[in-house]
C-alpha cells in the first residue's frame, strides 16, 4: 500500500499531477482540492490510495487522510468505482458529503455526473452509519471551492470536467463562468480554475 507521496511536482493537469520521487515520475489522479495545493517545480505532498482494476494500477491522490478515507468509503458502495468517487469528492469536500448524507439530500448528490437517483439512494443508505468514522461536522451547502483559438487553460479545464463525467455543454458553460478569473490574473493555474468551475457546477 502506498499511503502518501512527497516529491517535486513536474506537471499539474486538470485531473492529475506528476510527482518526481527520486527520479521516478508517478502520475496521480487527484481531487480538485489536492490539485489546487500543487505547483510545478515545487515540492508537493498527497495522501494516496492505490487501486487495482483489471491488472491496471492507478494511484489516487488526496489533500489529507480524511479525504482519502471518504474516497475509500465511497468505493465500498455498490456501483461506485474510483472515477465516480473522485468526481464526487471533486464536487463535494468531505464535510459537504457528510452533510448531504445526513440530510438525505439526493439533489446534491445527483449533481455529480454518473450519480442517478438510485445511486444516490444507495450512497445514503450504505454510508449513513459509516460517515461518523470521518470525524467531521456536517457542513451543509459546502461544495469544493476554488477567442477563435481556444486558450490552453480552457481546453484543459473543459477536458478535465468531461473526464470527470460532465457533458461538453456544461463543461463549456463552466469555462465561461471562470473566464473572468483569467482576465483578472493571467497566471492563475489550471487547478484553481478547475476548482472554480466545479464550484459553479455545484450551484
Amino acid at each position: 500500500m502506498i499511503a502518501h507521496l512527497t516529491g517535486t511536482v513536474t506537471a499539474v493537469r486538470p485531473t492529475s499531477a506528476v510527482l518526481d520521487i527520486g527520479g521516478l515520475g508517478l502520475e496521480v489522479q487527484c481531487t480538485a482540492r489536492a490539485l489546487a495545493g500543487l505547483r510545478p517545480g515545487e515540492s508537493g505532498h498527497v495522501e494516496t490510495s492505490l487501486q487495482v482494476r483489471q491488472e491496471v494500477f492507478t494511484l489516487f491522490g488526496f489533500v489529507d487522510p480524511v479525504e482519502r478515507e471518504a474516497f475509500e468509503m465511497l468505493l465500498g458502495v455498490n456501483s461506485v468505482g474510483p472515477k465516480l468517487a473522485l468526481a464526487i469528492l471533486s464536487l463535494l469536500e468531505p464535510a459537504a458529503l457528510v452533510a448531504a448524507i445526513r440530510a438525505e439530500d439526493l439533489h446534491m448528490l445527483t449533481k455529480v455526473p454518473g450519480v442517478g437517483k438510485k445511486s444516490a439512494e444507495r450512497i445514503l443508505v450504505e454510508l449513513k452509519d459509516k460517515v461518523v468514522r470521518l470525524g467531521l461536522e456536517a457542513t451543509p451547502g459546502a461544495p469544493v471551492e476554488v477567442g477563435s483559438e481556444r486558450p490552453l487553460w480552457r481546453e484543459q479545464v473543459s477536458s478535465g470536467l468531461q473526464g470527470l463525467g460532465w457533458p461538453a455543454k456544461d463543461a463549456e458553460a463552466a469555462c465561461d463562468t471562470v473566464e473572468p478569473l483569467v482576465a483578472e490574473d493571467p497566471s492563475v493555474g489550471v487547478a484553481q480554475l478547475m476548482r472554480a468551475a466545479l464550484r459553479s457546477l455545484a450551484k
